[in-house]
């Protein structure tokens, strides 16, 4: 019982539990075998009326609440098959959700409507084979040519890559630009000059997962998503939805696994008695049982902190670091219960076992949830999120401890006007901040176009002047948006992701932008 399900949700988890456990569950070890999930299964669920929960209902989808999203990815996790989930987590969760909160109409009106139907597939092409959690240096490029871009590069590790219909592919339109020349490009598998190669995995066997190749690729313009060179800030802010809906699936894949073992441990005899009278194990199944409890409290709270509209990086980073690394656990003591029989690929385990192991380093590894806990805790580093108002206009939230933070308009049009500010007025605020910090060890420039000011932190303290030398580091940026750093209304961190702010010279030293402005 829980007071996050009302009795609506609960009759769509019987009735999806149902569907699974009659048209899933029973041939999943054949999927497993084929190395492959048929796409039949898909448009089942789409007539079941099993995907797009919460998609508009203009597009096919119910137009529900959070929870719903909640308990379907609950029953995937009961499935034990990570092959088998990753397929619609992706498509539903990590993909389409750029197309929704940022594609044109156009666009939403030729993928969508399929998406939830279950007769399109999708997949999302960031990692390359230099590039994975870094991925503003991805060196995919789509280069525009008239009314087409020509995409050339290579992707890795990408799920439904082989089998699916699209790809929402992360790419490099302005290569020289760094964060702020990444873009959000959507490719047809069809298209000429898109080739892929399945991949042989450790486990998720019953999905596909292919190196992808773009040669020479005419994609049309109007398959951008959103602006050109906005594509890392979207692709940064839906993370935290790819990672919460990873956390239900853990728990009750955890709960699954010791539902399981229970089962043998009641059945297993070793000198004279079932195996679940030997104390060692009984406190194992206790403290497994415990700490899976604690994670599915935790998750709900994420879940309606998500449902409610807050934007929490630190919370979903802290449930995707607990909850992978759990299952690991999980999966390592309830295959020990089984003895050799938890090696043997007929039980349960073995799969669970394979599993489980990709989920500490798909969607961020738990060392960089690790450092994004650590900047948010001890850097006092924030995060903002662009929301679509439906009018072109993005708006940012800003959420920081203790508050749900607040909005404004990228355009500079929503809340207060920005004042004209002179030159002088700016040096006296850097000046402020400056000395408030240690010295940089090394010069820093604020470029305005027509005017420059210079910090000179290679003495004792922070020295400001209007000079304009060479220096260590430039920062591009106009007055308003200098304004904005200053008062605390944009975050240096996201200025930098959105191309608002632009940087020449020592990445390290613009990193303390971030000090210099909090």
């Amino acid at each position: 019982m829980s007071t996050f399900f009302t009795e609506e949700h609960e009759l769509f988890r019987q009735s999806l539990r149902a569907f699974l456990e009659k048209e899933a569950i029973p041939h999943i070890d054949q999927w497993e075998e084929d190395r492959r999930t048929p796409r039949d299964i898909w448009k089942k669920m789409g007539d079941m009326g099993f995907l797009g929960l919460s998609y508009p209902e203009e597009y096919g989808g119910l137009g529900l609440d959070f929870f719903y999203d909640v308990v379907f990815n609950e029953e995937l996790g009961r499935t034990n098959s990570g092959g088998f989930a990753i397929t619609q987590q992706v498509t539903q969760y990590m993909s389409c959700p750029n197309i929704l909160k940022y594609g044109s109409e156009e666009l939403k009106q030729k993928y969508l409507p399929g998406i939830i139907s279950g007769d399109l597939i999708s997949s999302i092409g960031i990692t390359e084979p230099g590039a994975g959690s870094d991925a503003q240096n991805i060196k995919t490029t789509a280069i525009k040519d008239g009314d087409h871009y020509v995409v050339n590069g290579s992707k890795t590790f990408i799920t439904n890559g082989v089998y699916g219909d699209f790809i929402v592919t992360v790419v490099k339109t302005d290569p020289e630009a760094g964060a702020a020349g990444v873009s959000l490009l959507i490719l047809e598998q069809k298209m000429e000059g898109v080739s892929a190669r399945k991949l042989k995995k450790l486990g998720w066997h019953s999905s596909d997962t292919a190196e992808l190749s773009f040669d020479n690729v005419k994609v049309p313009v109007k398959n951008l998503i959103g602006e050109e060179g906005r594509g890392f800030y979207y692709l940064m802010n839906g993370l935290q939805l790819e990672r919460l809906v990873a956390v239900p699936a853990a728990v009750t894949g955890c709960e699954k696994a010791i539902e399981v073992s229970l089962q043998y441990m009641s059945e297993r005899e070793a000198f004279g008695r079932p195996i679940n009278k030997f104390q060692v194990l009984r406190h194992r199944i206790a403290q497994l049982a415990s700490e899976v409890e604690a994670l599915k409290a935790f998750s709900y709270h994420c879940c309606e902190m998500y449902a409610n509209d807050i934007y929490d990086v630190k919370l979903c980073s802290m449930a995707k670091l607990l909850a992978t690394e759990l299952c690991e656990k999980v999966a390592t003591e309830c295959l020990q219960f089984f003895g050799g029989y938890g090696f043997m690929e007929e039980y349960p385990m073995a799969r669970m076992y394979r599993d489980v192991r990709v989920g500490t380093i798909g969607g961020g590894s738990s060392e960089i949830m690790r450092e994004i806990i650590a900047k948010i805790v001890i850097d006092g580093q924030g995060y903002v999120k662009p929301k679509s108002s439906g009018n072109g206009i993005v708006e940012r939230k800003t959420s920081t401890p203790g508050g749900n933070g607040k909005s404004e308009s990228e355009n500079g049009k929503a809340g207060s006007v920005i004042p004209d500010i002179g030159i002088d007025e700016i040096v006296k605020g850097i000046q402020s901040k400056a000395s408030a910090v240690d010295a940089l060890g090394k010069t820093l420039k604020f470029d305005f176009g027509d005017e420059q000011i210079t910090i000179d932190g290679t003495g004792s303290d922070n020295q400001v002047s209007t000079s304009n030398p060479n220096a260590d580091c430039t920062i591009k940026l106009s007055k308003a948006d200098f304004h904005k750093l200053v008062s605390g209304n944009l975050n240096p961190m996201n200025a930098v992701m959105s191309g608002q702010v632009k940087i020449d010279g020592d990445m390290g030293l613009a990193m303390k932008l971030q000090s210099l402005f909090s």
